[in-house]
């Protein structure tokens, strides 16, 4: 008995030195936002060559049966995420985390821990600015657990603390105004219209004195009376608008429409038979059509001449005039011209008896002479009028297709 007794207890002083050797985590520390919560531990790598391996547990302080339940088991990370454990914002619990390596568990380190009293609390999920004239709502959206619900349900004294001020302000002497309220909708007094402002908004706790981080500033203009100027101003672009988006499709559709209907419906018709003329389409028709390329009909050309209608002249001789004796005796010395009317020599020979005899022919024949000359003269610009005409008829010849 005894020797067996001495066995066992040599056997196990090994055991009990390795146990004393392995160190335990140390710092366990509680990574906590609402209801998320991440314990975390400290451990020295130096410590021991060989991978260490660590299991975290939690245990409610206030059931009559203790039962430890084990969220992290032979982890490698310094860390154990305790949010998926479904624990009660208001209970009460203890943590435990021990290492292992090679078999040999180090002893337990424990932590107490009350989600209530602390667990951080976060700042509102959302903050929305709204002007009314020249104040501001501000609606405020409740912090948010692990599963998407409002943190009221768990905090039911839940408050927040709203700071706003101007942004005309100067930064260096900024003086926010104050606002505390329970409620997810504030109205901001005491602003000025068209002014700029900016909010930042805090979640509150009082009961265990516990505060979020203030939320991003945020900034918006109030608003006022509408100046006239900018009434007017609307006023201009409306009308600008109306007509860029009513007047011109409609002008453009009226002048697309006059275009089709004096294409395929004129006001003025054509003849009847002319009308009855394009309107045959049979074989043999004298209709005008496009030729094709296979069309057989050849093309034939032939040289048109129009020449205008020419105008005959009457030329109306006037008759002879019979001059007085008197005239008759004055012109005794005149010269007669020869019967031959060629060589163009004019005789004063005869005497006083042939002058007698023929006193009356000189002057018929002189006035017969002038009207010859004047027939001469109008032939004359007849012809060159003629020819005028013909060349004038060379420019304008035209090439009629049959």
């Amino acid at each position: 008995m005894n020797v067996g007794f001495a066995l066992v207890l040599l056997w196990s002083l090994p055991i009990t030195n390795v146990l004393a050797e392995l160190p335990q985590p140390q710092n366990l520390t509680l990574l906590t936002l609402n209801t998320q919560y991440v314990l975390t531990w400290d451990w020295d790598q130096t410590t021991t060559g060989n991978a260490v391996t660590f299991t975290a547990e939690y245990m409610a302080k206030m059931k009559k049966k203790k039962n430890w339940s084990r969220v992290c088991e032979r982890t490698t990370h310094t860390r154990c995420d305790l949010t998926g454990s479904d624990l009660h914002y208001l209970g009460m619990y203890v943590l435990r985390v021990r290492a292992s390596a090679d078999g040999v568990n180090s002893h337990w380190v424990y932590k107490d821990f009350c989600p209530d009293i602390d667990a951080s609390l976060g700042p509102p999920s959302r903050v929305e600015l709204a002007p009314v004239k020249n104040l501001l709502d501000v609606t405020i959206s409740d912090p948010l657990t692990s599963t998407q619900g409002s943190m009221k349900e768990h905090v039911p004294f839940l408050d927040y603390r709203i700071l706003y001020w101007s942004r005309s302000d100067d930064p260096q002497g900024l003086k926010p105004k104050v606002v505390d309220s329970s409620n997810n909708l504030v109205t901001l007094p005491e602003l000025e219209a068209w002014t700029w402002y900016c909010v930042m908004i805090q979640s509150r706790y009082d009961y265990y004195n516990k505060t979020s981080s203030y939320t991003e500033p945020q900034c918006r203009q109030t608003e006022g009376d509408t100046p006239y100027w900018q009434i007017f101003l609307y006023f201009l672009v409306s009308m600008m608008l109306c007509f860029l988006l009513v007047l011109l499709p409609s002008y453009a559709f009226f002048r697309f429409y006059r275009v089709l209907k004096n294409t395929f419906y004129p006001s003025i018709q054509l003849p009847a038979h002319i009308q009855e003329y394009l309107c045959d389409s049979s074989p043999g028709s004298d209709m005008p059509r496009l030729l094709t390329a296979d069309s057989e009909a050849e093309l034939c050309c032939d040289k048109l001449t129009i020449c205008p209608e020419v105008l005959l002249l009457d030329i109306h001789v006037p008759p002879p005039l019979t001059a007085p004796p008197s005239e008759l005796e004055q012109d005794s010395g005149r010269h007669i011209r020869q019967d031959s009317g060629d060589s163009g020599i004019y005789s004063t020979e005869g005497g006083s008896a042939q002058q007698g005899r023929s006193g009356g022919e000189p002057i018929r024949r002189d006035q017969e002479v002038d009207s010859w000359q004047t027939l001469e003269q109008v032939k004359m610009e007849a012809m060159g009028r003629e020819s005028a005409d013909e060349r004038d008829l060379d420019e304008g010849v035209v090439d009629v297709c049959v």
